[in-house]
């Protein structure tokens, strides 16, 4: 339902119409569709946003939870960035919007052990959120990919929420990694994602003339 409605709200979004607060129970319905089956659409869900904060009034907490926690599911992109500078302060400080601003901490700065212990102990915050987990377990093994060589399997079943072996060995097998015997997980060599540039400066004459000149 929420894919169907992406072209009605695609043209509610365009024009005038835009910043019109009469629109806001339907982009409102859409967010909680996102939530309800997995989909996301960053653009309504700005102009959601954006509509709170030309009438705060209207501003609703579970609205722009939601619409928060969606953001997170699309790390490493900045969304979460943009959806928060469009949130009046006063309401950053309310719960649950200040807890999720510290789990959005918790995954910028990689603490994912306190991350996943905080989702643990607040169940119901990401409750509504369908594939919330496994979308912060896609952006755990990126940030795994791109800062390991090898990595041990019980590491990895941390990272990742502290799964079981063998969830942690599918979420391996996604990204084509290997195991060995061991136990370890080769992710790839770093060396073979360096890329080699060709640096060219262009002096000329007239940009070096006045240091020439000066040092005489």
């Amino acid at each position: 339902m929420a894919e169907a409605m992406r072209g009605n709200v695609a043209s509610l979004l365009r024009g005038i119409d835009r910043y019109n607060p009469e629109n806001l129970p339907t982009l409102e319905h859409y967010v909680q569709m996102q939530a309800q089956e997995n989909t996301y659409d960053l653009e309504a869900n700005l102009a959601v946003l954006k509509l709170y904060q030309f009438n705060p009034g209207y501003f609703q907490t579970e609205i722009a939870t939601l619409i928060l926690l969606k953001a997170l599911t699309n790390l490493p992109h900045t969304d979460f960035l943009l959806c928060k500078c469009l949130i009046d302060s006063s309401h950053l400080n309310e719960m649950p919007i200040s807890k999720i601003l510290l789990l959005a901490e918790d995954l910028e700065i990689c603490d994912f052990e306190h991350f996943w212990m905080e989702v643990r102990d607040n169940p119901d915050l990401i409750a509504s959120i369908v594939g919330f987990e496994d979308h912060i377990r896609k952006f755990v093994c990126h940030v795994v990919a791109t800062t390991f060589q090898t990595i041990d399997q019980e590491k990895l079943q941390q990272l990742l929420g502290h799964v079981t072996p063998m969830v942690a060995m599918q979420w391996a097998t996604k990204y084509g990694w290997t195991t060995d015997s061991n136990g370890m997980i080769f992710i790839s060599s770093q060396e073979e994602n360096i890329k080699t540039k060709n640096i060219t400066e262009k002096i000329t004459f007239d940009s070096v003339a006045g240091i020439m000149a000066s040092s005489r």
